[in-house]
């Protein structure tokens, strides 16, 4: 599938803009939305875009209390729908993640990721550049070769600042956990607060080499 389909001036569209072409372009049904819960930003301009968004939430078995209950805030009070990617059946909860850190995303995100994706055109993520260093040169579009399909990161240019005011202006419902120092929430026991200062995902994966699960590399 051609890139050539996105909007030349797509770096300036509004998010929901961004959206409503993907839906458009590739079909609601054939687009799936990834969203962590760390905030609800993505997964309302998704519902604002087409009520039909198919939104993802990757169970990893080891998900924060507060990221559930934003989900279900998100679900229930805006009519997302929220379709739950598991691990395959024999993947238990273990202290893989205490050992190997890339085997346990592997099996809990990537895996069920590519689950998630199958039979899609395009991937919408909340990606953005002002996430790090590692996500400086995030493009708006681009395709994902591995898996074939068009990737999409609306949000790739809006600041925290953006973000806030967004969240801010539709009333949304916040994680609790970025009120107690985290500013990237994922999985409980590779997750920390940060200092003031220090990268907002200094927290991942703390005392390891690691900074990303791998779904976006």
């Amino acid at each position: 599938m051609s890139l050539l389909q996105a909007p030349d001036n797509v770096e300036h569209l509004h998010p929901v803009e961004i959206l409503r072409w993907a839906f458009a372009t590739y079909g609601v049904e054939h687009v799936a939305v990834t969203s962590s819960f760390e905030d609800a930003v993505l997964a309302h301009l998704a519902v604002s875009a087409d009520p039909a968004a198919d939104i993802v939430l990757l169970d990893t078995q080891y998900l924060f209390a507060e990221t559930w209950w934003l989900a279900e805030q998100v679900e229930h009070r805006f009519g997302a729908k929220i379709r739950i990617v598991k691990p395959r059946p024999e993947i238990v909860r273990d202290n893989l993640w205490q050992t190997d850190v890339e085997a346990c995303c592997a099996v809990r995100k990537v895996e069920p990721l590519n689950r998630a994706l199958e039979g899609k055109r395009a991937w919408v993520t909340g990606v953005r550049r002002a996430d790090g260093p590692t996500r400086a040169n995030t493009p708006v579009v681009s395709y994902d070769i591995s898996r074939n399909l068009v990737k999409i990161n609306p949000l790739a240019l809006w600041t925290d600042d953006d973000v806030s005011l967004y969240a801010e202006i539709n009333q949304l419902p916040v994680n609790p956990l970025t009120e107690r120092g985290y500013p990237s929430i994922g999985c409980w026991p590779c997750t920390r607060p940060v200092a003031e200062g220090e990268d907002k995902r200094g927290g991942r994966w703390a005392g390891n080499a690691k900074t990303e699960c791998g779904l976006h590399v």
